[in-house]
C-alpha cells in the first residue's frame, strides 16, 4: 500500500463511520449542528495523529501484555490536552460538546487504529493513516451535520438556508436520535450501493 493510499483510505474505501462503524456514539450524538460535528471530528483528528505518531516511536520499548493500557495513557494524554485547549480557547464549542470530548479517550476509531496500524507500522505511514482516519471521521460528521442541521433547522453554521416556511416548521426528527440513526442508514446504504455497483463494473 502506497503512502497515498494510507492518507486516503479513510476517506471512502475505510470511513470509520460509514464502513467500519466505529465510534458511532458521538457521531450520532453531537452531529445536530455543523459547528459540533468539525469540532468534535478535529478534536478526534488531533488525538488520532497524536497517538498513532507516539505509538508508532515506542511501540518496541512497550511490553505485549500491557499494549493497552499504554495505549490508553498515551491516548489520554493527548485527550486532555485537547480537552484544555478547548476550554481555554473555545468555551461555547467545548460546553456543547461536554462529556463527548473526555470519551475520546475510549472511542474505538482511535483505539483500533493504533493497535491495528501504529503498533506495526512506520512513523510517516501512522501519522498519514492518523490524519486520513481522523479527516475521513470529520468528513462523515460534517456530513451528517449538514444534513441533520438543514432540515432540523433550517440552517448552516448559524446561516437561514432555507425558507421562511420551512424554518418555522423543520424536520424536527432530524435533530432528535432517530434522525441520527435514520440518516446514517440512509447514507450506509447508499455507500454500501456504491460499493457494490463499483466492484460489479470491475
Amino acid at each position: 500500500m502506497t503512502l497515498l493510499q494510507d492518507f486516503t483510505k479513510g476517506f471512502i474505501k475505510e470511513n470509520p463511520v460509514f464502513i467500519m462503524a466505529l465510534g458511532l456514539c458521538p457521531v450520532l450524538a453531537v452531529t445536530t449542528s455543523v459547528e459540533n460535528a468539525i469540532g468534535m471530528g478535529l478534536a478526534a483528528t488531533f488525538v488520532l495523529v497524536g497517538s498513532n505518531f507516539m505509538i508508532s516511536l515506542i511501540k518496541k520499548l512497550i511490553p505485549a501484555k500491557v499494549r493497552i493500557p499504554c495505549y490508553i495513557v498515551v491516548i489520554a494524554s493527548f485527550v486532555t490536552v485537547v480537552d484544555m485547549s478547548m476550554n481555554a480557547f473555545l468555551p461555547d464549542l467545548h460546553k456543547n460538546l461536554g462529556l463527548f470530548i473526555p470519551l475520546i479517550v475510549v472511542n474505538c476509531v482511535i483505539l483500533g487504529r493504533a493497535e491495528a496500524f501504529a503498533n506495526r507500522n512506520n512513523l510517516i505511514r501512522s501519522i498519514l493513516d492518523g490524519f486520513g482516519m481522523g479527516l475521513g471521521f470529520t468528513l462523515a460528521l460534517v456530513v451528517l451535520g449538514v444534513i441533520r442541521e438543514l432540515l432540523g433547522v433550517g440552517t448552516l453554521l448559524g446561516y437561514n438556508i432555507l425558507p421562511l416556511g420551512f424554518r418555522e416548521s423543520p424536520m424536527l426528527v432530524a435533530i432528535l436520535a432517530p434522525g441520527a440513526f435514520i440518516t446514517m442508514g440512509l447514507l450506509m446504504g447508499l455507500l454500501n450501493m456504491r460499493r457494490k455497483t463499483t466492484q460489479g463494473a470491475e
